[in-house]
């Protein structure tokens, strides 16, 4: 009888896994998505004080199909959300 009941319960747990996930997860996980879709960005900075000048770069280069293909990534966010809890978000991203 529980052999039985066994391929029944992994099917139902399959089927769980596969549902709406919570708003705010979701959020976290198509915010990360959507920075993936910013174009690529950088920073200079040059200082003067008491231990000299101090200079620095920093860039962020990230490149994937979102970024050549040109979307905009509230775009990607919005469509993001609705696909994994089946309604619009709840709060605009923080990218």
């Amino acid at each position: 009888m529980i052999r039985s009941l066994a391929p029944l319960l992994g099917l139902v747990l399959l089927v769980a896994t596969c549902g709406p996930v919570p708003p705010e997860q979701a959020a976290r996980e198509c915010e990360e998505r959507a920075r993936g879709a910013k174009p690529v960005s950088g920073q200079v900075r040059i200082g003067a004080g008491n231990g000299g000048v101090e200079t620095g770069i920093d860039l962020g280069i990230v490149l994937s199909s979102d970024t050549l293909t040109g979307r905009d990534p509230v775009d990607i966010y919005d469509r993001c959300v609705r696909a994994k809890t089946g309604q619009g978000p709840f709060r605009p991203p923080n990218l």
